[in-house]
């Protein structure tokens, strides 16, 4: 649970005597765990119903306890679990009302030293395009037109792989950054070719009659595309010279 203080600068008398914050002590409070908040990502967390501090007479922000711990676990949510803000808000409601609301699993998850992992999905690894719509919190227009730049592609039955609301998820989240899904063909293409390669090594083994053998090329699969990742994150970080948890 976060640590909250009984106020800070700026906040007067009035909100100190409350419990309650400005909107830059909240912020102060939240860079402990979260450095990379700002000012504008809470604002916006705010107008997506995310949170509702009460206002001053004069239109100020003035945050609670609650409504800290509260984008806490929003914060977290997205971070560890790549969960659309439409799942985190429906999770966080669930609970307020006392009922019991088990974390909702999609796509990737975090693992405890900040590496993506293969979560254990509670549903089945496809999806169908109404539930992608609802679980990435977008509309049929940005799907299709993230579709026609191949950075999301149904599977011949017309369904998706669980994996598409991950991929959707991070495309809307870099979108309010104002990049924009043309720019992310790029990517696309990187990581197609990255795919290729690690293809390309496990195809022998993916040949083989062998049961075992063919076991045994998903899992080395799996290593190469974990050491994939590690790399092209390590290379991106080298390239901008920023150091990221």
């Amino acid at each position: 649970m976060l640590q909250t203080p009984s106020g800070g600068a700026g906040s007067g008398t009035a909100a100190r005597d409350s419990g309650l914050m400005s909107i830059g002590t909240v912020l102060n409070v939240l860079r402990d765990e979260f450095p990379e908040v700002t000012i504008s990502k809470i604002r916006f967390l705010e107008s997506e119903g995310l949170i509702e501090p009460q206002r001053t007479p004069s239109g100020y922000r003035k945050f609670s306890p609650r409504d800290v711990e509260r984008l806490g676990h929003v914060l977290r949510m997205q971070r560890d679990h790549y969960l659309p803000l439409k799942v985190i808000r429906e999770h966080l409601d669930a609970m307020e009302r006392g009922e019991a609301a088990p974390l909702p699993v999609v796509g990737r998850q975090r693992s405890g030293d900040g590496e993506p992992e293969e979560a254990e999905r509670s549903t089945v690894a496809r999806i169908g395009r109404d539930e992608l719509l609802a679980a990435a919190d977008i509309d049929e227009t940005e799907l299709r037109e993230w579709e026609s730049y191949g950075l999301l592609a149904p599977l011949a039955e017309g369904v998706y792989d669980a994996e598409a609301v991950t991929v959707a998820a991070l495309v809307a989240e870099l979108g309010r950054f104002g990049i924009e899904p043309r720019h992310l063909r790029v990517m696309k293409a990187a990581a197609e070719r990255e795919a290729g390669l690690v293809d390309q090594v496990v195809a022998p083994l993916k040949r083989h009659r062998n049961p075992q053998t063919r076991t045994l090329a998903e899992a080395r699969t799996k290593e190469l595309a974990a050491l994939t990742m590690k790399l092209h994150s390590a290379l991106v970080k080298a390239a901008l010279g920023v150091r990221l948890p």
